[in-house]
């Protein structure tokens, strides 16, 4: 019996696990998860030191880890998505490499054809290295804030999305919790607007910039990771508001994001910046004391949390919703005005 599929998988797993949490670029690594957890530990420290009340190591380990999140179905099938992504992580991310490339050396091919051979930035190394991770990282956030917008406002990439918001309790894990035709758009749209940015640094620069990056991840990215960016899928209600608020995308604006209240519908849709929320009108500032929310979406509608629920149904309801566009749908007068009504009913 040949072993080495077998070996070569576990081998694929070890390393994708590896990436994963020892890498200072994840979404998931022990040293962000660590960062943290010394935030939300501090926050809840210093809300009680401000009340006059006395530290309690039991109390706040309850405050972190509330026993309703933890024992939840929810958490439970967050903590199933990490493992499947883990596994299809690398397809999707190979694909996405292909585009970003691609458009790259595309996008710098075009402006050689248009203006000819850029000529060497008389620039310092670090500056014209700091511009670059600069429009990286704003190329980064455009394209994750389109990305989400268009996957809110398409009906067809909705129903891949809405796996998500399906989410009753959120935390970190929760990050991890998509269906993978949406990973797919995701990687590719985020590979496309990185790309353009990099094309064009590339060009203004004279090919020698590069951003400054940590395990190939831009620095800036790196460091929200590693201070609020996990708190945003919690429960921890901390609040950027006024002028910050405006900038910044804190834990609270995403809880927003995800609450399942009609008046927070499609806000919300940034990353670590808020500026395009605040630029594009989508943006929806917390209050300071935290808002009574509630989260998840159609619990009546399949079985939650699971595979035929959360990774099968959306291809139906996308299917159905292509099959409503298709020109011999709209052909039929009756048929048409039926499903004007139910679209306005809805």
């Amino acid at each position: 019996m040949d072993f080495s599929g077998i070996a070569d998988g576990f081998g694929f797993v070890g390393s994708q696990l590896g990436r994963l949490l020892f890498s200072f670029g994840s979404h998931l690594s022990f040293s962000s998860l660590g960062a943290a957890l010394v935030i939300a530990t501090a926050f809840y420290a210093g809300k009680r030191i401000k009340r006059g009340r006395r530290l309690n190591a039991r109390v706040l380990f309850r405050a972190l880890f509330p026993k309703r999140i933890v024992d939840s179905p929810s958490n439970s099938a967050d903590i199933g998505y990490l493992f499947f992504n883990v596994l299809v992580f690398g397809i999707v991310f190979g694909w996405a490499i292909l585009s970003y490339e691609t458009v790259t050396n595309g996008i710098i091919a075009g402006l050689v054809r248009l203006f000819g051979q850029p000529a060497p930035s008389a620039l310092p190394a670090w500056a014209t290295n700091a511009a670059v991770t600069v429009m990286l990282f704003l190329a980064y956030e455009l394209g994750y804030w389109f990305n989400h917008w268009l996957s809110h406002r398409v009906p067809v990439l909705w129903e891949f999305h809405k796996v998500h918001h399906s989410a009753e309790v959120l935390t970190p894990l929760t990050n991890f919790r998509v269906h993978p035709v949406y990973g797919w758009i995701f990687a590719n749209i985020l590979a496309l607007s990185t790309a353009i940015a990099n094309g064009f640094g590339n060009y203004a620069f004279g090919n020698t910039a590069h951003q400054y990056a940590l395990a190939d991840t831009n620095i800036i990215l790196v460091f929200f990771i590693h201070t609020y960016v996990h708190l945003q899928h919690t429960h921890v209600w901390m609040a950027f508001t006024g002028l910050l608020g405006r900038l910044l995308v804190s834990p609270a604006h995403h809880q927003i994001h995800h609450s399942s209240n009609p008046a927070h519908f499609n806000r919300n849709y940034g990353s670590c910046l808020a500026v395009w929320d605040w630029m594009f009108g989508t943006l929806h500032v917390p209050a300071r004391k935290r808002e009574a929310l509630t989260f998840g979406v159609e619990p009546d509608r399949y079985p939650a949390h699971t595979v035929t629920g959360e990774l099968i149904a959306p291809f139906l309801r996308a299917g159905a919703h292509i099959a409503a566009m298709l020109p011999w749908r709209r052909a039929t007068p009756d048929l048409a005005a039926r499903d004007g009504k139910s679209s306005r009913a809805a």
